[in-house]
């Protein structure tokens, strides 16, 4: 019996209001205008950084040596040749004798690695595999697509012991649907007019998809107790619920309003709100929209009430949000316009490849190591213990800082170093456990900073090199959500 055994969620901590998108673009094209708000990833954020960031809440509890495989989708990846899934497995410090791999093309791409994973569950090879499925989306300014895509990322931990929801089966359509595309030198997506993307492929695959699931493995739509799909069309959604026959009360909220179209991950955010709220013997039907349509069938086992509340989902996520009133630091945000950072802001620091190799377990993966004889933690991972009363020389063992909370020690902001969000903090971070560093403080104000002040580690952009092409990834602290 194979299926979901844990799941996990990430959403930026920033949201912008519509109606800020709408007054400051609106003038081009009036019929945009859309009610709610979307989720905006920070500056230094990425689909990689969230995607770290969900799994983190996946696997809490779980020991990670166990995961056998990798699968990370998202169309928005921050290299066009570099295998991201990888970068991911180091951040969370899995053993590199595990398969990965990378899925993007289409936004159908998180329930194409959903099918993948699942299928490639191998008790011989890969008892359990993560998902990871993110991104960063961007619209063109004044579009649709600027008030409806959003960022956000999403976590499934695949196996056969504990299963919190078994997999029935699945079932897709594949079509080279031509609504929206980007080229290699795109940056925003471009598309072709809303009524042909809804009418012509929102409107039928979907449908399409989800009937022949049923079909297939003959369930009736009084079997299942919640369809999930993606609501870019909130209309167009309630109306493919009502014409193929599901009541209102088995229709999962599509979350529009309060979260925006998260791409890639944006069926699985909804599977994940979805688990939140089940019990067990429910049927889910959970389908994707890209080129064309994957519709998988799952039914939620005892398991569930153990994974329930104590997993960090989408709802909660929901409810953590800080508004981002500012429309030209969205811009500034997205690298949609460039702010004179003066000279500081090009002086970026040469970054040895080789460096980032030999020790990327302690940069990427934020281990350090613990003594052997007294126990005492440290980070940077160092030979000889720093507990003056032991001293004790290689007697170290790796030992992992990134899952440990922390408090503040001290702080500073600096209005001096440029950041897209001034001033920069900067702190210094004891552990629960022991081990003190310092760490620059991201998604907070200054005024909001004291001593004493819980935080927890999370995976970040530290610098971007556009020169070298290169992304500088390490850990910042974050007031504990």
């Amino acid at each position: 019996m194979k299926g979901i055994v844990s799941y996990g969620s990430y959403l930026p901590f920033n949201r912008i209001s519509r109606d800020s998108v709408f007054k400051a673009m609106g003038w081009l094209h009036q019929a945009t205008y859309m009610k709610g708000e979307k989720c905006v990833a920070n500056f230094d954020e990425d689909s990689v950084t969230m995607a770290v960031a969900a799994a983190m809440n996946c696997l809490e509890g779980y020991e990670r040596n166990n995961v056998g495989g990798l699968y990370f989708a998202t169309t928005t990846s921050p290299f066009k040749e570099r295998g991201c899934a990888d970068v991911i497995r180091t951040a969370l410090d899995l053993t590199s004798h595990i398969k990965t791999a990378d899925f993007s093309g289409s936004t159908c791409a998180g329930t194409s690695a959903l099918i993948a994973a699942l299928n490639g569950i191998d008790p011989a090879l890969a008892e359990s595999i993560l998902l990871c499925v993110s991104d960063v989306r961007l619209g063109k300014p004044g579009s649709s697509q600027e008030l409806s895509f959003s960022d956000g990322a999403a976590s499934l931990l695949l196996g056969t012991e504990g299963v919190i929801a078994t997999y029935e089966g699945s079932y897709s359509v594949s079509y080279d649907f031509p609504d929206h595309w980007r080229t290699e030198n795109d940056k925003t997506d471009r598309a072709w007019e809303d009524r042909f993307g809804r009418e012509e492929g929102y409107r039928k695959f979907i449908p399409e998809a989800i009937s022949g699931l049923l079909s297939q493995y003959n369930v009736s739509l009084q079997d299942i107790a919640k369809v999930i799909f993606p609501g870019m069309y909130p209309r167009d959604h309630a109306a493919i619920c009502k014409r193929m026959g599901f009541d209102p009360s088995q229709v999962q909220d599509h979350l529009m309003i309060v979260m925006g179209n998260t791409g890639t991950c944006y069926p699985l955010a909804l599977l994940v709100a979805a688990l939140e709220d089940s019990k067990p013997g429910d049927r889910m039907i959970v389908a994707g929209f890209g080129n064309g349509s994957d519709a998988l069938l799952f039914q939620v086992t005892d398991e569930i009430e153990k994974a329930q509340g104590q997993r960090k989902g989408t709802k909660r996520y929901l409810e953590s949000k800080r508004e981002l009133n500012s429309y030209e630091k969205y811009l500034a945000f997205r690298n949609l316009i460039s702010p004179e950072g003066g000279i500081r802001a090009e002086a970026i620091p040469y970054t040895a490849m080789s460096l980032v190799w030999r020790d990327r377990r302690e940069i990427l993966g934020l281990c350090g190591t613990r003594c052997k004889k007294c126990g005492t933690p440290q980070y940077p991972a160092q030979k000889v213990c720093v507990n003056p009363e032991c001293g004790a020389i290689d007697e170290m063992e790796p030992y992992r800082f990134s899952d440990r909370k922390g408090t503040i020690f001290s702080f500073t902001g600096d209005l001096l170093a440029f950041t897209p969000q001034p001033p920069g903090i900067y702190a210094v971070v004891d552990f629960d456990g022991g081990g003190r560093f310092w760490f620059d403080v991201t998604d907070c104000d200054v005024e909001s900073m004291e001593i004493g002040m819980p935080v927890e580690m999370s995976f970040r952009r530290r610098y971007v090199d556009e020169r070298g092409g290169i992304v500088g990834y390490f850990w910042k602290a974050v007031p504990v959500r």
